[in-house]
């Protein structure tokens, strides 16, 4: 009861600020074992932990591997914490995302974190992506350097998606905010997704368009995932406490209408100092820009 006037206070003293909340309160982590199911590479994906709550894939010279969500979820907040590969890791792409290609075959969505790595002495890149319909040669890419090395520790990476707005936070900083305009059309992602990770070999396109290939010497490349946040919509039977816990991350994102205040000053100083690339930018693919672009700031 103490928690939800205090939350209820801080909700509205925000609403009434006109400012937002920057991420929801308080999310109940999921076990991976019950919420997640392997995608491939079998032998290469092995718990950390007795409890089945976090979990490690390897990508070697004969595999990559992956897992994905038992269930479908729509508009909703997915968050891992993740620990990235050490050392020459060229060529290798670890990608946390949310897609539907395995339901529509030809016209899936899908919003991507997409892990970029380098050779030595550079920095890391994260790249965002997302579409809708399948429409990929419309893709919305941008790219930043992190400001920190993500193989030293967990870092979290969270996407918020709802019927108008996509967020990208990086240890609860938004670092994009995307909003849905009526010229889009199918490219907004609209149908319900699962939540996905892989690691696998990028070379022909990962590390500087393809010069750096992947050197197996250094592998096992392992990618670290614990702290999974997954409420809403799709809970399987076994999940349905931890969806009633996250009640108030369902909230959040339904109420969401735009980040605001602070938070906005946090994403446009992250994008000032860190961005690389935006598809908005690039004249060169789209002469005439995007439609949502007019609102990117940074």
């Amino acid at each position: 009861m103490k928690f939800f006037i205090v939350f209820f206070f801080v909700s509205m003293l925000a609403f009434n600020l006109g400012v937002s909340l920057p991420i929801p309160e308080k999310p109940t982590f999921l076990s991976f074992k019950e919420s997640f199911s392997t995608l491939f590479g079998d032998q290469n994906l092995r718990p950390l932990d007795a409890n089945g709550n976090s979990v490690r894939i390897s990508l070697t010279k004969s595999t990559g591997s992956g897992f994905k969500s038992r269930s479908l979820y729509n508009s909703n907040f997915f968050s891992a914490s993740i620990k990235l590969p050490p050392n020459n890791t060229a060529g290798v792409v670890v990608a946390f995302y949310t897609t539907n290609a395995d339901v529509f075959k030809s016209n899936h969505d899908e919003i991507d974190f997409e892990f970029l790595w380098n050779v030595p002495g550079q920095e890391w890149i994260v790249q965002t992506n997302l579409f809708g319909n399948g429409n990929m040669q419309r893709g919305r890419e941008e790219r930043y350097k992190l400001g920190f090395d993500p193989t030293q520790d967990f870092h979290s990476y969270s996407i918020l998606w709802n019927k108008n707005w996509i967020v990208f936070y990086v240890d609860d900083v938004p670092i994009r905010q995307l909003q849905r305009v009526d010229a889009m059309g199918g490219d907004y992602p609209s149908k319900p997704m699962s939540l996905y990770s892989t690691i696998w070999d990028g070379s022909d396109w990962a590390t500087a368009g393809g010069k750096h290939k992947i050197n197996f010497g250094f592998a096992p490349f392992n990618a670290d995932f614990s702290k999974f946040v997954i409420p809403g919509n799709g809970c399987s039977t076994d999940q349905i406490q931890q969806c009633q816990d996250n009640a108030n991350v369902q909230k959040f994102v339904a109420d969401f209408n735009g980040l605001k205040g602070d938070e906005l000053s946090k994403m446009e100083d992250f994008r000032k100092k860190h961005m690389t690339y935006s598809y908005c930018h690039d004249r060169r693919r789209y002469p005439s820009a995007l439609p949502e672009c007019i609102q990117v700031k940074g």
